[in-house]
This record gives C-alpha cells, structure tokens and sequence, in this order.
C-alpha cells in the first residue's frame, strides 16, 4: 500500500486521543525507515554529486531490505509500543498503533516479488505472497474505506472528543 494511505489509515484509527500527527507519522513510519532514507540519500547525490539515478534498474542497498524488516516487524512495532506504554505516555502509544496498523494493511497487500512484509521478523522468515495494492480493486477500494473512515470520523467527532 502506498505511504500516504498508510497515514491516513493510523489517523483515522488512532489520531483521535490527542495525537493526531503523530498517528499519521507512525502510520508512514515502516515506509519511511527504509524507502524514505533512501530516497534521501539519492536526493542528496542528485542534489551534491550530481548523479542521474535511475530508479527502474537500480540495485537496492543491503541496508533497505533490513530497514524493511525491522520496520516491518509485528514483534518489534508491539516492543516498542509496550515499551512506550508502559514507561512513557498512554496517550502517545495509542497513536503509535498505527505502526502495526501499517504492518497489518501491508502483509496482504504486497506480492513475494515485491518486498513481502515480514510480520514476525526475527522470530520466523514468514512472509505472504498478497495481492498487489496497485491492483485496480484493490486501489479503489482503499479510497473508499479511506473516504468511508473519514466520513465516520467526522460524522462521530463530537462523540469521540467526550
């Protein structure tokens, strides 16, 4: 699943208790430790050294595919987030369920050949062979649960707030 939706989906769940930015965050955060650095990385030679990345063929770091596992970790997201729980703020870890929120959208959803999402890293090298987010029925049927989530949320806000 893309990355925006990701976000919308942990706010939209989880942002609703005080945090709703950071619900966002947390729900892009397994894109954004290992796709977002990269895509950092190769603004920075573009931007410095000048060099013409081309994207289609080219060979993905080591260092991704582990940022992907680790961000992309069922046990690690629960870890964390009971870590939080536990010794920070209650509040703060409702809207980081977000993060698994993302891991539980994204094993369905991404093929063996595309970056299969390894929910219980680094217990078991389990991964599922999904369907395609991009797939047209699956695209469109994210929007409308997202149109649909929204449409609850806002319909719902006072109750919520209480």
């Amino acid at each position: 699943m893309d990355t925006l939706s990701h976000a919308l989906w942990g706010r939209g769940f989880f942002g609703y208790r005080g945090h709703p930015y950071w619900s966002l965050f947390f729900g892009a955060l397994p894109d954004l430790c290992s796709f977002g650095i990269l895509f950092i990385i190769s603004f920075i030679k573009n931007l410095f050294l000048s060099e013409n990345i081309n994207y289609r063929n080219m060979d993905l770091p080591e260092w991704l595919y582990n940022a992907y596992d680790i961000s992309h970790s069922l046990l690690i997201a629960a870890i964390t987030i009971m870590l939080v729980y536990l010794y920070g703020n209650k509040k703060f870890a409702f809207a980081m369920l977000a993060w698994p929120a993302h891991i539980l959208l994204d094993f369905p959803f991404h093929t063996a050949d595309f970056f299969p999402t390894p929910i219980l890293w680094p217990l078991i090298e389990v991964k599922f062979n999904g369907i395609s987010w991009a797939t047209p029925y699956v695209w469109f049927s994210n929007i409308t649960g997202l149109i649909v989530l929204y449409i609850f949320r806002f319909r719902n806000r006072k109750k919520i707030l209480k």
